[in-house]
């Protein structure tokens, strides 16, 4: 993950990679892909801490909105904040 996004703040990784990879969550990180350090796995983890921890994602959900309109909703932050993440 470092590799990938070498301006995540420090710790940060282990967060993200204890989160996705904890037993039967179903997340990504317990995929065979993640597993193997799939690049893709990895992106996916770091998108939806980023969805869950820097945006107002989970507020949005709580006031009843869509999933889907809530993550078109902060698709911008997170693409931005991945900017930052990969090269500051």
């Amino acid at each position: 993950m470092r590799e990938l996004f070498p301006y995540c703040p420090e710790g940060r990784e282990r967060v993200i990679a204890e989160h996705a990879c904890r037993k039967y969550s179903g997340r990504v990180g317990r995929s065979a892909a993640a597993k193997a350090l799939d690049e893709k796995a990895i992106l996916l983890a770091v998108v939806a801490h980023i969805r869950h921890t820097e945006t107002n994602y989970d507020e949005l959900l709580s006031r009843g909105m869509e999933q889907r309109e809530a993550r078109d909703e902060v698709r911008d932050e997170i693409d931005a904040l991945l900017a930052r993440w990969r090269a500051e």
